[in-house]
């Protein structure tokens, strides 16, 4: 019984002692989507639906719940946000190629109508992002309109 409780007490301090180990915050502003937006031309629909539901972990704009300043939650959504940012980060989209960026939009098709993104994981606290069926119409046929200007580039002339 008293290594239990020498146990408790060491994973206690251990807590106490991550709190300090600071994270970085995803926090560089919704101007650094201004390119994706002004290429993209989302409708308000569809650029509410993006806000609430891909922005947080696809952008360099981050809202953080409370928790976030707590660990070991803070190091699980440094990492999550950063591995977002890793398979398609809207706020780089003029460092994307044409061809990258087509592919990234059919990726969005795909991930939205399968019915994977936004993840569980992140609808299960944050509910307005979970999208009901017009708005997965809507946003899909957005980015299939989207598309059309990139996947025109590679069509013969």
């Amino acid at each position: 019984m008293v290594w239990i409780k020498r146990l408790l007490i060491l994973a206690l301090i251990a807590l106490i002692v991550i709190q300090f180990i600071p994270v970085e915050k995803n926090e560089g502003g919704y101007e650094s989507l201004n390119v994706f937006v002004a290429e993209t031309k989302p409708s308000d629909e569809v650029a509410a639906i993006l806000k609430s539901a891909c922005y947080d972990c696809h952008s360099n704009q981050t809202v953080y719940p409370w928790y976030s300043n707590l660990a070991p939650a803070s190091f699980y959504l440094a990492d999550h946000v950063d591995n977002g940012k890793r398979h398609l980060n809207f706020s780089a989209w003029d460092a994307y190629s044409t061809k990258r960026k087509d592919h990234k939009l059919d990726e969005l098709i795909e991930e939205v109508e399968a019915g994977e993104m936004p993840l569980e994981s992140y609808t299960l606290i944050h509910s307005e992002a979970t999208l009901d069926a017009a708005q997965t119409e809507a946003l899909v046929n957005w980015v299939k309109a989207a598309r059309l200007n990139y996947s025109e580039a590679f069509q013969p002339q």
